[in-house]
This record gives C-alpha cells, structure tokens and sequence, in this order.
C-alpha cells in the first residue's frame, strides 16, 4: 500500500468518523448513541491500522487492537448494561434544539479546518489531512457534552471526544509510545466502572438521571 492510496483511505475514514460525530449529536435514542459511538471506535481502529501499516508502525497495530477491544465491544456493553439496568428508554432530550446545535457543529468544523491549515501546509506525514477532522470529534464531543441533559449521554459525549483526542494523536504524530496508549486504554476502562456506580448512586439518591432536575431538587433544598 503506497503512502497516496494509505492517505486517500485514512481521508474516507477520516469522513465517516466526523458523520458518527454528527450522528451523536442529532440521535435522540440512548441505546442509538451506543451504536453510534461503536462504529466511530470501530473506525477509528481501521484508521489505526491503516497509519501503522503505512507507515511501518507495529506499535499502531496493538493500538488498533486496544481501541477495537474497549470502544466497540468493552464500553458500549458496560454503557448498555447501565442503561437496561437504569431503565433508561426515553428519548435524549437537548439544552439546544438539533438545527441550532448542527449549525454550530458545521462552525466548529470550519473553526478546525482554518486552524490547523498552517499544520497540514508543513507536514508531511501521511495523516495531515485528517488532524482537521480529529479536532473537529474532540470539539463536536464537546458540544454534545454541554448540550444534553442526561448524564449517560454526557458521558458517551467524554468518551467520543476522547476518540477525538486520539485520532488526532495518530494523525499529528502517528499516536503517542504505546505504554502511554495502554495507560490511557487501562484509565477509560477504569472510569468506566466508576461511572456505573456513580450512576447507580445518583439514581438511587435521586430517583433520575437528568441534571435539571437534580438542579431543581438541589434549589428545594
């Protein structure tokens, strides 16, 4: 695989994965986003794999195996169990309504393209066309962070943006040492779990998940 087919490939990959973004933010389904968030991890690994054979990295292909393992089965089935335990099946509810919040998401990606121009103009390595993109996730993680009212779905928010995170890490530098990369995995997983009872905690106190209303119930007080 030469290094303009590689680039032409990462670059589609790179296009799916800021759609699944777009997807988290304009799905209203809980057990949507999940789906949604498994393939934006399920691409993110090809992408991965894609930089580490093109480029000569085999360090990139445990990388690969990490993200696969932990953010297309790992996390969505804790984040799955939650939510059937939890009993959460109502629609995702938005601070901001879809249209305004897709408008801001096509600024934040037009924000990213202008500031990593200079970036993509100098470098040099196969993954300089999708570090715009990578931006793009981390802050369209972002903003379904600040604009749903569910914790579950603020924390899908974190993890998409750590996607983010990471894709721009292969693209800006192809990833970072692996024990790092394994640090980072071993953390998320770790997070995981403490989400899960966090929930249940939150839950158990006050009998809902949505922040509004833990507001509301904090002001009575």
């Amino acid at each position: 695989m030469n290094a303009s087919f590689a680039a032409q490939i990462n670059s589609i990959l790179a296009a799916f994965i800021l759609l699944t973004a777009f997807g988290l933010l304009v799905q209203r389904r809980v057990f949507g986003l999940l789906h949604i968030f498994a393939w934006q991890g399920l691409l993110l690994s090809i992408s991965t794999a894609i930089v580490g054979y093109s480029a000569g990295l085999h360090h990139l292909y445990i990388s690969a195996v990490l993200t696969l393992s932990l953010k297309v089965i790992v996390l969505p089935w804790i984040l799955y169990v939650l939510i059937h335990r939890l009993k959460i099946h109502k629609e995702v509810e938005d601070m901001v309504n879809i249209p305004t919040t897709m408008l801001i998401g096509i600024a934040l990606v037009i924000f990213s393209y202008h500031l990593t121009a200079p970036i993509r103009e100098l470098s040099t390595l196969v993954t300089r066309s999708t570090l715009a993109v990578a931006l793009a996730t981390v802050m369209l993680g972002l903003l379904m962070m600040i604009t749903r009212k569910k914790a579950v779905t603020q924390i899908i928010g974190f993890l998409a943006m750590e996607n983010g995170l990471f894709f721009a890490a292969t693209s800006a530098t192809y990833g970072m040492p692996l024990v790092i990369e394994m640090g980072v995995a071993l953390d998320i997983l770790i997070a995981a779990f403490i989400f899960g009872i966090f929930f249940f905690q939150i839950r158990t106190t006050f009998d809902t998940l949505d922040l509004k209303a833990m507001e509301k119930l904090k002001e009575e007080e």
